[in-house]
């Protein structure tokens, strides 16, 4: 009985530190996904809700990605996502920033896309960790 206990609790632990690895790749990956597709970041989303991984959830996984990936730039993707970003730097930015992040939105396009190194520089500046590790800012 109590060896039947400390299997399913190594089980868990290994499930739960499968789960965190897929969590630190979904958190590198998030915002380029979104970036591509809506749906496809909120079908991810969705594959974490439960807190529990398989075999199965791992090919929806590596689905939804190279599917999101493949999709061509849009601009209202883009600035989604990058609003997103925003969203970290939007209480702490400097007026001369805001104002900045502003107008870059108001010309934004995909073609020359100024908003994208703005917000890389916002992120080394303010050092937020978790935007350091994004793919769609620092691939």
């Amino acid at each position: 009985m109590e060896e039947n206990k400390g299997i399913k609790q190594l089980k868990g632990r290994i499930i739960l530190k499968e789960i965190a690895k897929k969590q630190m790749e979904w958190a590198e990956l998030k915002y380029l996904v979104l970036s591509k597709s809506q749906p496809d970041y909120k079908a991810i989303r969705a594959l974490f809700a439960d807190h529990n991984w398989s075999d199965e959830k791992e090919l929806q996984f590596r689905f939804y990605i190279q599917h999101a990936l493949a999709e061509p730039a849009k601009k209202g993707n883009s600035l989604n996502a990058y609003q997103h970003i925003w969203g970290y730097f939007k209480n702490k930015a400097t007026e001369d920033e805001q104002k900045k992040y502003q107008k870059l939105v108001d010309n934004f396009s995909i073609e020359q896309d100024r908003l994208l190194p703005f917000l890389q520089e916002l992120s080394l500046k303010y050092q937020e960790e978790y935007l350091l590790q994004s793919r769609l800012l620092f691939h």
